[in-house]
């Protein structure tokens, strides 16, 4: 059974930050489900990653790795097969060695529960309680992995400008919900910055 994260973050001091990179891969930026809209985003989700790394905040990249008995390849197709080019992370926010990557087959960063092990493991075993999750797609990717993400207890924050989807309503109907059902908050990455820069 997965551990759940305890609420024990009263304020922005008591937290403790991992910032989540969903699906920003070749075959969904440049290639088989590419979305002109996901390219505006990559300036701000690195700027994002680079200040979590200088304040040795994890960053944890989330990616699809397909075979091809995945059901969701019979509603969009193949796409970010595990081991084509597609399924790899764009170059321009290629990951360090010191990042961590978990593979998934489904919406959600959380499918098979590797993803939330690797956040119980972190500062010291104390676990993350708060996630910052970027990437694509708002109303579908990012928020499955929301949902479970508040199931498991965690604090959910979301900056508008490095999540998207392939339409501006879909975008803005996601932040919605999430906000409404799973009390994530909505901010921008400059808020999010400063916030480090209080750490």
């Amino acid at each position: 059974m997965e551990r759940r994260v305890k609420k024990d973050y009263a304020d922005d001091e008591s937290a403790r930050y991992a910032v989540l990179v969903t699906d920003m891969l070749n075959d969904f930026i440049y290639g088989e489900l590419k979305s002109r809209r996901a390219k505006a985003i990559i300036p701000k989700v690195k700027l994002l990653l680079d200040k979590a790394r200088s304040k040795s905040i994890p960053v944890i990249y989330s990616n699809d790795q397909h075979v091809p008995t995945d059901p969701e390849l019979k509603l969009w197709g193949k796409h970010a097969m595990k081991g084509t080019i597609g399924s790899a992370v764009i170059d321009d926010l290629k990951p360090s060695l010191a990042d961590k990557i978990v593979s998934k087959r489904a919406y959600s960063a959380f499918e098979d529960g590797r993803l939330n092990r690797v956040l119980n493991k972190l500062y010291d075993r104390k676990g993350v309680t708060s996630i910052i999750i970027t990437g694509i797609h708002t109303h579908i990717c990012i928020k499955h992995s929301v949902y479970d993400a508040f199931m498991r207890g965690y604090e959910t924050i979301i900056p508008r400008d490095a999540v998207t989807a392939f339409t501006m309503k879909d975008h803005l109907l996601g932040l919605g919900y999430m906000k409404e059902n799973y009390g994530s908050k909505i901010q921008n990455v400059a808020t999010i910055i400063k916030k480090f820069n209080d750490l």
